[in-house]
């Protein structure tokens, strides 16, 4: 029986993981600061990551075959993981991280030649990540980059596409924002000439990364469903399903569009993951599932935001 510790894990998809490892037979632990109590049947650490005196003091004498880090955003919290998990603490460690690794908007310099499709993980180095601005992205690939130089275990960093699906767990609400507009007949604000870029389902997600633990492999992997989308023909979909065309607004030059509408390229090639053996979905396969979920959460609101008369 393999000993996982999932940090984070709380919502969303990092919920769905900790189940499916503990009903593949994982003997499973939970690391957060407490704001939630994991499924039955996982055992609970309390400790903020970002404390390594009081990281150390949760982990007691504990050791595990693989730690998957749900919640790495900087730097610092590489630092203080790489240095606790270090000297045969973890077997293997996987971090999911994002696709706005990729995103040139993050670049101080321009991105790799060859980048104009689909982004392999190749397309900058990981121990040399171009500089960025401060923000998430930024963080993320500084993060991979600490866990990568001068490796303390095998270490695996997840790139996920944009995670949809699951109603109101999505907290994001990326996806709720086209229903509710669609629904009332809104315009969709988007950018002239919208690039596509790529999604994966919030279960998909959760059994990759459950995948991605019981592998051998390291280093970057794009993790996406087949079929990447522009924003229109996301929208196109949306307003399908609720019976409403979908209606537009282009947006000017440094106007805010919104979320998925991309003015440079966006979409994930998952080749890597694909040889190494893991089945993909088609977007097609549940995205249907995902807006419907979306819309029963935006007709919803609507109703209970009206007035009582």
């Amino acid at each position: 029986m393999d000993k996982i510790l999932v940090i984070g894990g709380s919502r969303y998809f990092g919920k769905h993981l900790v189940t499916l490892l503990r009903d593949a037979g994982s003997e499973v632990t939970v690391l957060n600061r407490g704001s939630s109590t994991p499924p039955p049947g996982t055992a609970h650490l309390v400790a903020d990551r970002d404390d390594e005196d009081g990281l150390r003091a949760a982990l007691g004498s504990r050791a595990f075959d693989v730690v998957l880090d749900q919640v790495c955003y900087t730097p610092h919290q590489a630092g203080v993981a790489r240095r606790v998990f270090g000297g045969g603490r973890a077997g293997r460690y996987v971090m999911t991280s994002t696709m706005e690794v990729y995103d040139p908007a993050t670049f101080l310099t321009p991105p790799a030649p060859g980048t104009a499709g689909p982004v392999a993980e190749g397309a900058f180095d990981p121990l040399d990540p171009p500089p960025g601005l401060p923000g998430y992205a930024e963080g993320k690939r500084r993060a991979e980059a600490v866990f990568l130089r001068d490796p303390a275990f095998p270490f695996v960093s997840v790139r996920s596409a944009h995670v949809l699906g699951g109603g109101r767990e999505e907290f994001t609400g990326r996806l709720a924002h086209y229903a509710g507009r669609i629904a009332a007949g809104l315009p969709v604000a988007v950018h002239e000439a919208p690039y596509a870029t790529s999604f994966i389902d919030h279960r998909e997600i959760a059994s990759f990364l459950a995948w991605a633990a019981a592998r051998t492999f390291t280093g970057p992997v794009n993790a996406a469903s087949h079929g990447p989308l522009t924003v229109t023909a996301l929208a196109g979909l949306v307003g399908r399903r609720l019976g409403r065309p979908a209606r537009y607004r282009t947006v000017g030059a440094g106007e805010e569009a919104s979320p998925f509408s991309f003015d440079r390229s966006y979409a994930l090639d998952n080749g890597r993951a694909t040889r190494l053996g893991f089945a993909f979905s088609h977007t097609r396969d549940w995205l249907p599932e995902a807006i419907d979920e979306a819309a029963a959460d935006a007709v919803a609101d609507a109703a209970a935001s009206r007035p009582v008369a």
